[in-house]
């Protein structure tokens, strides 16, 4: 089964673009203090994405740091999705600053995919876009057609139409950082798999017993197929869901929050008939009879809080993108198009769902639509060396899975696990007998036994366990030293020493 024909609109750094930063200015988008986006002059003085913020200042201590701002991205990208829109209809907002549409009809109709491509990046140069503070009157686009959207994207990135059935060849080169799942990616260059290439071509049973669904889609990616082994289905009919809003709503946020009402009977709707929405489509009428449609895609299935979340982008890109609606909002619609099995949820004793468990997920979808979809998170183990690793954080609502802890991790601590775990490490100090500071040679050779820490008298203490991460890349290079270390007031603590300076990692019972 081949891929679905696809073009990409691309806009980078479209974080940093729709601030009203231009690339030149050496800017950073910060979320949870690590950078999410930067401009092109950052990365020229060394910045990009993952650094933390102290990291990236102390690269570029130029650098203007931006907070991430979801609904300003989305409210800005409004102008370039109208801009496709006007040359075909069925345009898919991946996120803000990437939207896609199947080129079967609009290729046909403009003499073939390259006169396609080109007509989409001069009409996407045409649109103005900018935020309250500036306007921008031209901005980096690129468009990329190929098989499938994945490598649709990547083509993008490189201003390319890659022939009809070549998306594997194409895409065999790329780096397999490029499926942009940072934990597959780590442990396949661990295992020699550098490429995507070398990755399609293992055998798709082994990949799945070995890396699972999540595995198994990357897998399809990288042999140039879609991420779904099918179409999605179509949704059973009368799925869609409406409200009328009487009085008209002048105000974006009075309308976002009735969306809140509809996402969630929407969500149960399908949850009832074992379906999750990966695609849906919003609707809106004006009381001087404008109709609005615009789909967003989702690379999981859509929670409650998601679908408002985009419901109050979309509305707020509406209104900054045409200055203002004609007239109040009368009506909201949200449409299912597109949907997928459920991944399914455990049932009462008695059957059914219980009580108390449905009442806590409506009050924590709650908090999210207040507080964003990351307020609320769940932790899952994985793999890792440190306590700090061994567990990572997912949105409440999105899926759990546990990622396999049984690969070799060389430096590891052994268990137990500790019962508090320090984020950020604590600065301390580890001296010897003679009050001497305590060092660790390149062998992993201590030069004196460890006396006192933090002023207490060490009584036991295990290990070093010598951990050398990504010493192919210089910049993110870490080398660290791990202790066990119990004090004489009965405390066990987990110190490592890195770069010549001790820290408090985790505290044990």
């Amino acid at each position: 089964m081949t891929a679905t024909r696809t073009l990409v609109v691309w806009c980078p750094d479209w974080p940093v673009t729709a601030a009203g930063i231009d690339a030149e200015t050496p800017a950073a988008v910060v979320f949870a203090n690590r950078v999410v986006a930067c401009s092109a002059g950052a990365r020229g003085e060394g910045v990009k994405r993952g650094l933390r913020r102290r990291e990236a200042q102390g690269r570029c201590p130029e650098l203007v740091i931006l907070e991430h701002d979801p609904g300003r991205d989305a409210r800005a990208f409004e102008p370039v999705v109208a801009a496709v829109e006007s040359l075909t209809p069925r345009v898919e907002i991946v996120r803000p600053g990437l939207c896609a549409l199947a080129t079967r009809g609009p290729s046909r109709y403009f003499g073939g995919d390259h006169a396609l491509a080109r007509l989409m990046a001069d009409t996407v140069a045409m649109v103005s876009v900018g935020d309250s503070s500036a306007t921008l009157t031209t901005f980096p686009s690129q468009v990329g057609i190929a098989d499938g959207l994945f490598a649709a994207e990547l083509a993008a990135r490189q201003s390319l139409v890659v022939p009809v059935g070549e998306s594997p060849e194409f895409l065999a080169p790329f780096p397999i950082g490029a499926l942009d799942r940072l934990e597959l990616a780590d442990l396949l260059q661990r295992l020699g798999i550098r490429t995507l290439g070398a990755f399609a071509a293992l055998p798709t049973t082994d990949v799945l017993a070995r890396f699972g669904p999540d595995g198994a889609t990357a897998h399809r990616l990288a042999r140039g197929l879609d991420e779904r082994s099918v179409v999605g289905r179509q949704p059973p009919p009368d799925l869609a869901v409406s409200l009328e809003l009487d009085p008209p709503a002048e105000r974006v946020d009075t309308a976002a929050f009735a969306a809140k009402q509809l996402a969630h009977e929407l969500h149960e709707q399908l949850a009832d008939r074992g379906l999750a929405c990966t695609r849906v489509a919003i609707e809106a009428d004006t009381e001087h009879g404008e109709h609005l449609v615009r789909l967003w895609r989702h690379d999981g299935a859509l929670t409650p809080a998601a679908m408002a979340e985009r419901v109050r982008w979309q509305l707020d890109g509406w209104l900054t993108a045409s200055g203002g609606l004609s007239g109040g909002l009368t009506l909201i619609r949200l449409t299912p198009d597109e949907v997928k099995p459920a991944g399914g949820r455990q049932l009462g004793f008695w059957g059914g769902a219980a009580e108390a468990d449905e009442r806590a997920g409506r009050g924590l979808a709650r908090v999210q639509g207040i507080l964003g979809i990351d307020a609320v998170v769940t932790p899952v183990l994985t793999g890792g060396r440190s306590p700090a690793e061994q567990v990572r954080f997912v949105p409440w609502g999105d899926a759990r899975q546990a990622v396999p802890v049984t690969e070799p991790w060389p430096g590891q601590v052994p268990p137990p696990a500790p019962s508090t775990v320090h984020v950020p490490p604590v600065p301390t100090d580890v001296v010897d007998a003679d009050g001497a500071p305590v060092t660790v040679t390149g062998r992993g050779l201590l030069a004196a036994d460890p006396a006192r820490l933090a002023g207490e008298t060490v009584t036991a203490w295990a290990g070093p366990w010598l951990a050398d991460e990504r010493w192919w890349d210089p910049p993110a290079h870490r080398r660290r030293a791990r202790f066990q270390m119990v004090t004489a007031n009965g405390v066990a603590r987990l110190v490592a020493l890195e770069n010549g300076r001790w820290w408090v990692e985790a505290t044990y019972d």
